[in-house]
Parts: structure tokens; C-alpha cells; sequence
């Protein structure tokens, strides 16, 4: 039985369905890494994130997408077991042309959910980018980036009107909007002395547009604007958070971020106590990412899609 098989049964007979979930995989499996080594046997607790559940951001492994394209790097993803996968462009550099239609269809041939996509949006590309997240069968729809720059107040509420607008058109067509956070948006504006995020959480219409935690960079907010919990947030209203992004950061006081990005697993955010105060069951996406996977691969000879392969692991090994 391939590992992609049994990662399937057991989400099959697993009653977890979401970020905050049950059954550790105990499985070898072959890759374009060699034969992987049994998954550690895990007991005790629940799954914090179900194998069924497990997404990851393309971004991540850029550099395989451009060098290899979909179909080879979505077969990859598949025998590593992922579910789910999150799109930051819909291109793949050197291989040649691709058409959304045919970015499901390879999707679909290899058992991949698409959930949602960062791309740049406004109102006048907000109906091409829906059209393409139909056809990618993706319920929900974001941008990578900030909405706004700086921090003064009436910039960010501005584009707070301009994305409630955009997301009525997105709930219109059953698509949730998003926002991905990165630092600065808990800084404190300069003009009224609001968290930024406090200041776009009573903004948005809660009903239209969203939020996805990339929780690393939450830990860098908290750091350089402390005075809150990236969980807190989470907790108050989960259902605002279909999706999270599962990024670790190792310790470094020489940083002025106080981290340093790295595959998951190795570094110092601790997942188990964070993932372990969520009580809602199948209510978001859990995605890996790791910014610099392309560029700082872990072991020497390995690539972003190794670390992809073994950030897998870590996470599909949570318990709590």
C-alpha cells in the first residue's frame, strides 16, 4: 500500500476533519526522496491537523513549479500525502503555457483540492479571479500581500469598504475572500493609535471577507508589537478563520523579526500548545509554508520539495 493509500484510509476512518482534530500515519513510503522511514508512533492525544487536512502553499516550492510544473510537482505532492494545495500564481515558469482548465484537470487527476490562491486584487480584476477560482473548484479566494501600506488609519479602512465590496461579489458565487497577514499588520497606526488588525477585524464584514493566520508571522508581530496573542484572535471568532498557515520560526535574537524561517519542526513555535486551545473540529485549512525553502534547504543536495516532504511529516506527527 502506497503511503498517499493509507493516509487516505486512515482520514477515511478518522472522525477528525479539521485544523484542531485524530491517528498518526505509521507508514514507509517511496518518493523522489527514496524510501521514507516510518512516521514515529505518536500516542496519546488527538491530531491537531488530520492527515485529510494538510495543504501547503505553492509558494514554498516556486522554484519546483517553474522547473518542473504542475503535473510532476502535483504528483509529488500526492505521494508525499497532502490534500490540499494553496496557489500563488498560476504559471510554471519554463515548462510553457497552462490554462486554469488544465491545472484542475491534473488537480483532479492526482486526488488535490485546490482552497484558495494568493493573488493581487482590486475591483478591476476581481471578476476574471473569481472565474478562474471556479473553475479551480477553490472555495475560497485571498491575497498574499497587504491591502494596504503604511499606518495611517484612513488607508486601511479605505481598503477595508474596497474588500467588503469585493467580497460580496466573492459570497455572491459561494467564494470567501481572504487576507494573509504578514508583521505589519498588528502595528499600531499613527494617527489613532489602533492595531491594525483590530482596526480591519471591525471593518470587514465578518460575513464576506476573512482572515487566513499565517501564524509565523503573527509570532513576529507579537514581537514587534507586543501586547496580544496571535490565538486570541482565533479563538474569539474561529469561524473567521477558514484557513491558517503552518510556518515555524526558529529563535534568533540577532533578528529584528526575533526569528528566522525555517522548515516545520524545527523550529520554536510551539504548535502543540497553540493548535491544542482550538475546540472547533473540521473548521479551517491547515497549509505549510516556508518562505525561503527554495533558497535555504535544511540538508545539503535537498530542495524545496524535501523540506515540503519532511514538514509533512512534523505536522501530520501533532498531537495534543
Amino acid at each position: 500500500m502506497s503511503r498517499r493509500t493509507l493516509l487516505k484510509a486512515l482520514a477515511a476512518s478518522s472522525v477528525a476533519v479539521g485544523v484542531g482534530a485524530a491517528a498518526a500515519p505509521a507508514a514507509s513510503a517511496a518518493s523522489a526522496f527514496g524510501t521514507k522511514a516510518a512516521l514515529p508512533t505518536v500516542s496519546g492525544g488527538k491530531r491537531l491537523v488530520p492527515v485529510n487536512r494538510i495543504g501547503i502553499q505553492l509558494f514554498t516550492i516556486r522554484d519546483k513549479v517553474s522547473s518542473l510544473g504542475f503535473r510532476a510537482v502535483f504528483e509529488e505532492l500526492a505521494n508525499i500525502g497532502y490534500s490540499e494545495v494553496e496557489f500563488a500564481g498560476y504559471t510554471q515558469g519554463q515548462i510553457g503555457a497552462i490554462t486554469p482548465a488544465e491545472i484542475r484537470q491534473l488537480l483532479d487527476d492526482n486526488g488535490l483540492r485546490a482552497v484558495g490562491s494568493h493573488a493581487t486584487l482590486n475591483p478591476g480584476n476581481i471578476d476574471q479571479q473569481l472565474e478562474i477560482a471556479n473553475i479551480l473548484g477553490m472555495p475560497h479566494l485571498g491575497q498574499g500581500g497587504g491591502i494596504a501600506r503604511g499606518v495611517l488609519s484612513t488607508d486601511w479602512r479605505a481598503a477595508a469598504q474596497t474588500w467588503n465590496a469585493m467580497g460580496e461579489k466573492a459570497k455572491a458565487q459561494g467564494i470567501k475572500l481572504y487576507i494573509h497577514n504578514h508583521q505589519g499588520e498588528f502595528a499600531i497606526t499613527s494617527d489613532t493609535q489602533e492595531r491594525i488588525y483590530d482596526l480591519l477585524w471591525d471593518e470587514f464584514n465578518p460575513e464576506t471577507v476573512f482572515f487566513e493566520m499565517d501564524i509565523y508571522w503573527a509570532h513576529v508581530g507579537k514581537h514587534l508589537f507586543p501586547g496580544f496573542e496571535p490565538i486570541d484572535y482565533i479563538k474569539r471568532a474561529p469561524r473567521r478563520f477558514p484557513l491558517v498557515h503552518l510556518k515555524d520560526g526558529k529563535l534568533n535574537p540577532a533578528s529584528s523579526n526575533g526569528y528566522d524561517i525555517v522548515e516545520f519542526g524545527a523550529g520554536n513555535i510551539d504548535y502543540t500548545a497553540f493548535l491544542s486551545q482550538l475546540s472547533d473540529r473540521g473548521q479551517r485549512y491547515g497549509l505549510f509554508e516556508q518562505d525561503n525553502a527554495s533558497t535555504v534547504p535544511v540538508n545539503p543536495g535537498g530542495n524545496s520539495l524535501a523540506n515540503a516532504d519532511r514538514s509533512y511529516d512534523a505536522i501530520a506527527a501533532l498531537r495534543g
